[in-house]
């Protein structure tokens, strides 16, 4: 029960949150800057802040690269917006919820993996979206985020394609802590 309503609210948010960093990408710049604020860049990360019932801070990068393979054949395919994403919500007590968004619907009840060095990360799916379970291995994935090079992120499709998106951790640290900073 309690893993449900984790998972209810935590869509809802990033949800959100995704909504307002896609917006930068299509609104105009005047009209994005009243649903979010892109305060910052930190190498390959981006540091975001809104207010959604309070301060929301989160930093967001794009993969370097992608591949997706179907029957273990690589094929083309079309995606949206593809990010790997870490949001600071102080008023919900989120300190570093970490999701992703695929840019296609993940097959239903199919887990994603993110690989950070020898370490990986499970994730559940819902939509495009992808979070892990509960906010202790938040943390651990942080970590592993600070001390790593790449995340592979590796999910299933609708259609059975299997994805492999290769995002840079280079800068994730100080993003993260000015996003810790902008939301105290």
């Amino acid at each position: 029960m309690r893993a449900s309503i984790i998972r209810a609210f935590r869509a809802c948010a990033a949800g959100a949150l995704i909504a307002a960093t896609l917006s930068l990408t299509v609104a105009h710049e005047a009209q994005a800057q009243q649903v979010a604020n892109r305060v910052d860049a930190k190498r390959d990360w981006s540091v975001f802040t809104a207010d959604a019932d309070g301060k929301v801070c989160w930093i967001v990068t794009q993969p370097k690269s992608t591949t997706a393979r179907r029957g273990g054949k690589p094929v083309q395919v079309n995606r949206g917006d593809i990010y790997l994403m870490v949001s600071v919500r102080p008023n919900q007590g989120v300190k570093n919820e970490v999701s992703v968004v695929s840019g296609y619907p993940y097959a239903p009840g199919s887990k994603v993996e993110a690989k950070i060095g020898s370490a990986k990360f499970s994730m559940f799916t819902a939509g495009e979206n992808g979070w892990l379970d509960n906010p202790d291995i938040d943390a651990r994935m942080i970590v592993a985020m600070t001390g790593g090079s790449t995340a592979i992120v590796t999910g299933s499709s609708e259609r059975g394609t299997e994805t492999t998106d290769t995002f840079s951790l280079l800068g994730f640290t100080d993003a993260m802590n000015l996003a810790k900073d902008l939301c105290k």
